[in-house]
């Protein structure tokens, strides 16, 4: 393990009795005193801005964390990173950019925490890329570690509805259908995002955030709190001064982060509906962590964990409705008393998962509708299902909750690109039974892996969420539901399949055997490979030109350092 920051310092050459250290000089300058050199020094990686609603809350927090690590005896060192607003971007060029923010953020941290010797580090983040990129990192450095999410987002409400940031892209699907008018869409879009935090259901940075804290590297109940409440900023503290316990006592991410914390975190993704991006995500903390996991893991928890919460995308509730209803604590304990958790695991706060649920009942309460018992789920196994075939060798990911046909074969309609898709959706060309292809948006070929919120949207807004199959070598929004298929690996631009596809071939999408064909013959598709050749890369220089030659598949995690 490498020195600390503070073994560093003391290390300094002694002459006549006293330390002399530039870099102790330079400490004292932002604040340092002389008793402060013999207490770990924290890092505190705050992915504040006013970039967007998800990050606009977190420098509050970031003053709590800091007063929590000098209350516990520790020096706080506050730090930037940065962060990309996927809601924001969705549908445009920038998004290319949101899962390269993953890596970016990973690799700021690990940077920092680095090359300042940091005792321990507790990350800050609330859009959906600064999860997993803190957890990364923190897989990657190997010192305490404890990530705070900076909160969900209170629902908007229009005449008695729930509405969140998805209800906004679905509302742009039914004006261009003509099932809304234009006072009805500009009223969705002025009531659907209210303040600060994270989107409201269980999308992405929800779902990461519950499969953290059931991972044991947050604190219970943290997950599911809103961002504007006072017991967010007070969860915060006390993390801080659990982080400075995980430090004395040298509670390390590998303790934490095993094999059965990863089967865990699958397991309440299941029971939560949680998104798809968790899977891309969870694969790549995996690779960090040197912790096997790959995707056919994903469909072996699949198929004995049930969905027990009836959350939006598919579902009614978001997460302050969860939060209410006992959060991912009472989640958690539903599942271990049926054996679907590992209750050794061990959790930060150096307790165990079991000794951390111990309290809490086992059946949830008769009060609330949010938490389904075992013996009366949404749906009786997971709703991410991997699915293979000829079309995606080496696998895809599917949300299969809320779909009333999980079987689908039809002509393929075939895109580019996402946005030359969804002229087609708002235009009325794609009729109920076509299998709409979107290539050439994966890791490399996008690059970037762009999120196709803004298509599915379109299409559950007119209507065609039943009838209507998409599938993509890119990814899908945590706020996406209905007949959708996305990380196709291989990828198009590397010669996958999905490269060969043309217009009216016919396509089978089938949940329920997990298989993802084109039904075009062998010699056919040989044919087809033969001509083909890889398309020019869209970027030469730059990140996204960077990104492009290191990231691995999706099947893999779409890591950026599987070869180095």
């Amino acid at each position: 393990m490498r020195p600390s920051m503070t073994a560093n310092i003391r290390s300094q050459v002694v002459t006549q009795g006293v330390q002399r250290s530039p870099n102790r000089a330079m400490l004292r300058a932002v604040g340092f005193n002389d008793d402060d050199f013999s207490k770990p020094i924290v890092g505190i990686a705050s992915a504040h801005s006013t970039i967007t609603p998800c990050n606009m809350g977190i420098g509050e927090l970031a003053q709590r964390a800091e007063r929590g690590i000098r209350a516990a005896g520790a020096m706080p060192q506050l730090f930037g990173t940065i962060t990309i607003s996927d809601g924001i971007s969705m549908g445009t060029e920038g998004m290319k950019y949101s899962l390269v923010s993953r890596d970016v953020i990973a690799d700021a941290i690990e940077t920092v925490c680095n090359g300042q010797s940091m005792d321990g580090v507790l990350a800050i983040g609330g859009c959906d890329k600064n999860m997993p990129g803190a957890m990364i990192a923190m897989a990657r450095l190997n010192i305490p570690a404890i990530f705070v999410y900076g909160g969900t987002i209170k629902p908007g409400h229009l005449q008695g509805e729930d509405l969140t940031v998805v209800s906004a892209f679905e509302a742009v699907g039914q004006y261009s259908a003509g099932k809304i008018d234009e006072e009805r869409l500009m009223a969705v879009e002025r009531h659907a995002c209210p303040g600060a935090g994270s989107c409201g259901g269980m999308y992405t940075a929800n779902t990461m955030s519950s499969a953290f804290e059931a991972m044991g590297m947050s604190l219970m109940y943290s997950s599911t709190m809103a961002a504007e409440d006072g017991e967010k900023a007070d969860s915060t503290e006390e993390s801080a001064k659990v982080l400075v316990h995980a430090i004395k006592h040298q509670i390390l991410p590998n303790r934490i982060l095993t094999r059965a914390a990863f089967e865990n975190a699958i397991s309440v993704i299941m029971a939560v509906g949680g998104s798809t991006n968790s899977v891309l995500h969870l694969l790549a903390i995996a690779h960090a962590m040197n912790v096997p996991l790959d995707l056919d893991d994903f469909e072996k928890i699949r198929a004995r964990v049930p969905v027990i919460c009836d959350l939006k995308p598919s579902g009614r509730y978001v997460a302050t409705d969860l939060h209410k209803a006992g959060g991912i604590p009472q989640v958690m304990k539903v599942l271990l008393s049926h054996g679907l958790l590992h209750g050794d695991a061990l959790t930060i706060t150096g307790k165990t998962v079991a000794e951390q649920l111990a309290d809490i009942p086992s059946v949830p309460s008769p009060n609330q509708t949010v938490i389904r018992s075992l013996q009366n789920p949404l749906y009786p196994q997971g709703h991410l299902a991997i699915l293979k075939g000829n079309l995606a060798v080496e696998g895809s990911v599917a949300k299969i909750t809320g779909v009333k046909n999980p079987h689908i074969t039809g002509p393929a309609r075939v895109f580019e690109s996402e946005e030359d898709c969804l002229k087609a959706i708002l235009s009325g060309k794609i009729r109920g039974g076509d299998v709409i292809i979107i290539r050439y948006e994966g890791p490399r070929g996008g690059p970037g892996m762009r999120e196709m919120l803004a298509p599915t949207s379109a299409i559950i807004g007119a209507g065609l969420g039943d009838s209507v199959g998409l599938i993509t070598d890119g990814r899908f929004s945590g706020g996406t539901y209905g007949m959708v298929v996305g990380h196709v690996a291989p990828e198009a631009y590397v010669g996958g399949t999905i490269a060969l596809v043309e217009e009216g071939d016919s396509i089978t999408i089938d949940a329920s055997n997990l298989l993802l064909q084109l039904n075009v013959s062998a010699e056919i598709l040989q044919q087809r490979r033969d001509r083909w050749s890889p398309p020019t890369p869209r970027y030469r220089r730059g990140v996204l030109a960077k990104y492009a030659q290191l990231v691995s598949s999706s099947s893999l995690g779409a890591v950026t350092d599987l070869n180095l």
